[in-house]
This record gives structure tokens, C-alpha cells and sequence, in this order.
């Protein structure tokens, strides 16, 4: 196969590539945070077809960092514009592999994911509106191609993601994400193309408007937090706050909301699929 993404992920590449995410994670975001009840219990020996909604740039760097601290049991792989691949070919030793237009890119799509789903313990992760949406657009609509895809890989568990990038308290964003039940593809493997895709369509938009209510209450408590991250506002404001907290002998926190800082903190992220399902 040409371009073959089984051959030519790295795996050393995706551990570098991961924590050079997380990194910038931490500078641009308040916290990462996972909606309870938090991670979905994912079957061994089974492979996964991961998809999403897609708001941001944001969204791959999430999901290297997902698929290199929580899966890094699973190899990972993602579809992506053909002509960035084209512009950042160092893409191709991270599990990426293009994605073209027309009905020739279609069927490479479908070639190039059944090959990498061949494997029991790979990860495909689909953001799966195909462009830029914004999180609250309804009704959800998907590419056509993963509704071909599930009803051709009839051994796949898909699980549904939901993702946002809210401002809450603080001047950085928060990325928030939510997991739905994972579902069996066979079961929609007997359907027409179209009634899988609107149970797929169905099934995100539900997660997502879960994911709506969490991001509205601005509370951590309903969230697991996987990566905290940047605080305050820095400079000589944030300077005056630690000083008052001096003068009246209080310790300082950069952070502006009653919640911020709570959950696990970083690196709660980083236990693999296999030790807790």
C-alpha cells in the first residue's frame, strides 16, 4: 500500500509529539477536563473508531494526548486534509494519514482506515463533521464516510466524543470533553448507509448537548481534571495580588474562580486503557 500509515507510524515520534501537546495544553488552557462519569470502558482485542465533533484547531492536539497517555496501549491514527499532510509530511510518522476530495479520496479513506482498524488494538480517532463547526450548530451533521466505514468494520466499538473550548473564570479557556456509550458497529452493520449515519449523528449530538449542560454549570466538580494549566493574568496585576495576600498573611493563588485548580491535576491523564479500564 502506498503511503501505508501502518508502516510508517512511529511510535517514539507519537510519545514526542504527545507531551510537545500537552506542553502547549498547559500554556493555552486553563484546564483540560473530562466530563463524569469520565473515561469509557473500551473492550480489549477490539478496535475503536473514535469520532468527534470538530470546533477547533485545538482538537488534534487533544486527541495525540489522549491517544499517547490514556490508549497508549492503543496505536492511534487520524485522517487529515490531504494538502496539510502534503505541507507537514513529518505528519505521516504520527498516525496521520490524507484525506482527499471525491469519490477517489473516498475510497482511499475507507482503504486506508480498514487497513489500520485490521489491527485489534488500533485507535481511530474521526473528527467527523469534516470542518471547523461551531458546537452548538443543529442539527449535527457528518461526513458521509464513517457511516460507510462502521457499517464495512462490523468488528469496531465506536464511541461517540464531544468537545468544547468554553472561557469560564479565568483568561484562558477551559477544553472540556465528554465520552458517550460505546456501541457496537455490528449492530448497525445491517442498516442502510443513511440510517447509520443519522444514529451516529444522533448519538453525537446527544453527548455534545450533555457536554452543553456541563460547560454552562462552570462547574469542576463535574468534570475530571486531566491537565491544569495557566492561572491569573500575570504582570504587575497579579504582582499587586500576591503582595496584598503578603501583607495580610494569606497565601497567594493566581486563580480568579472558587473552583479553579480542583480535580487531580496533571499527569491523572496518563494511565493507560489496560491498568483502568
Amino acid at each position: 500500500m502506498t503511503d501505508d500509515p501502518v508502516a510508517l507510524r512511529s511510535r517514539l515520534l507519537c510519545w514526542f509529539f504527545g507531551g510537545v501537546m500537552a506542553r502547549r495544553l498547559r500554556r493555552g488552557f486553563h484546564a483540560v477536563r473530562l466530563a463524569q462519569p469520565g473515561w469509557p470502558a473500551l473492550p480489549a482485542g477490539r478496535p475503536v473508531i473514535a469520532y468527534l465533533n470538530h470546533p477547533s484547531w485545538w482538537d488534534p492536539a487533544l486527541l495525540i494526548v489522549m491517544g499517547t497517555t490514556r490508549y497508549r496501549g492503543r496505536p492511534g491514527y487520524g485522517p487529515i486534509d490531504g494538502e496539510m499532510l502534503r505541507r507537514y509530511r513529518f505528519m505521516r510518522r504520527i498516525g496521520l494519514f490524507g484525506l482527499e476530495p471525491g469519490r477517489a479520496g473516498a475510497v482511499a479513506f475507507l482503504r486506508n482506515a480498514e487497513h489500520v482498524l485490521a489491527d485489534p488494538r488500533a485507535m481511530l480517532w474521526i473528527t467527523a463533521e469534516g470542518e471547523f463547526t461551531d458546537p452548538r450548530r443543529r442539527p449535527v451533521t457528518l461526513r458521509p464516510g464513517i457511516a460507510h466505514l462502521v457499517r464495512r468494520m462490523p468488528s469496531a466499538v465506536v464511541v461517540p466524543l464531544a468537545v468544547e473550548y468554553p472561557f469560564w473564570d479565568e483568561r484562558t479557556p477551559e477544553a472540556l470533553v465528554r465520552f458517550g456509550e460505546p456501541m457496537e458497529a455490528f449492530a448497525l452493520a445491517d442498516l442502510p448507509v443513511p440510517d447509520i449515519a443519522a444514529e451516529l449523528e444522533g448519538r453525537l449530538e446527544a453527548v455534545m448537548n450533555q457536554l452543553a449542560l456541563d460547560a454552562q454549570s462552570r462547574d469542576p466538580a463535574r468534570f475530571l481534571t486531566l491537565i491544569e494549566g495557566t492561572v491569573g493574568i500575570g504582570g504587575v496585576y497579579d504582582l499587586w495580588r500576591r503582595a496584598r495576600a503578603w501583607a495580610g498573611g494569606r497565601a497567594f493563588s493566581a486563580a480568579h474562580g472558587a473552583g479553579a485548580g480542583a480535580g487531580p491535576g496533571p499527569g491523572r491523564i496518563e494511565r493507560p486503557e489496560a491498568k483502568r479500564p
